[in-house]
């Protein structure tokens, strides 16, 4: 249980994130604003971002709607809204 809790507090850079799910820093850079309201990694002081393991799941997901379902923006939007429980502002 130790190493779960370890692993939810463990920060990725965007390079580390595009190795792990094959999508460029740059797709990464724009599904960031395309989907602001779902993907939005922390940044450092130094403004590098820095994902959380939900944040590399939710990557994964995107690419998934994307290629396999073939949805356009819009409708991984839609989709993202069914699956993710977004907290309040």
């Amino acid at each position: 249980m130790q190493m779960e809790s370890v692993s939810r507090h463990l920060m990725l850079t965007i390079d580390q994130v595009s190795q792990l799910t094959g999508v460029r820093k740059s797709t990464l850079r724009y599904w960031e604003k395309s989907f602001d309201e779902f993907l939005r990694p922390a940044r450092t002081m130094t403004n590098r971002r820095e994902y959380t393991i939900d944040d590399l799941d939710l990557v994964k997901t995107i690419k998934r709607l994307l290629d396999e379902e073939h949805l356009t923006a819009e409708g991984v939007r839609v989709r993202l809204e069914q699956l993710v429980q977004l907290p309040p502002l």
